[in-house]
């Protein structure tokens, strides 16, 4: 069994793509083969594997899901009773429900099998920046 945590800085609402990062994770373990799984150790952010090739992807999925789930101070949200730390931050927690917060990725040949396009990312729901945490096991 192989674990390690990767911390990730974000700089607000977006997704930011972690898949060097978590590549040379499985590199340095140097095992061939297994099932990688990530888990971010937060409830405010999710982990996804989208496109990489096009950022407008990403721009998208943001946009979508900010008309999804709008702001607090947005009319259609005035029923949200958890807003004590901002309107930014129950919305964030259903976004969070809403999309994964875990995934699971074989390991082949000592390399994760994702296909040409696929990136992993840490999708990041609230807008001041934070140190994410996402804990990786490899088995």
């Amino acid at each position: 069994m192989l674990q390690r945590e990767v911390s990730v800085s974000t700089r607000g609402q977006g997704l930011y793509e972690v898949t060097r990062e978590i590549r040379a994770l499985v590199a340095d373990w140097g095992r061939t083969q297994g099932l990688l799984t990530l888990f971010v150790r937060h409830t405010s952010c999710s982990l996804l594997i989208q496109e990489n090739a096009d950022p407008e992807v990403q721009g998208d999925l943001r946009a979508y899901f900010g008309r999804l789930v709008p702001p607090s101070t947005h009319p259609d949200m005035s029923y949200l009773r958890h807003t004590y730390e901002g309107p930014d931050d129950m919305p964030a927690h259903i976004k969070a429900a809403m999309m994964p917060v875990s995934l699971s990725i074989p390991v082949s040949e000592g390399q994760m099998v994702l296909g040409t396009w696929q990136g992993i990312y840490l999708f990041e729901h609230r807008d001041a920046p934070h140190q994410r945490r996402i804990f990786a096991h490899l088995a």
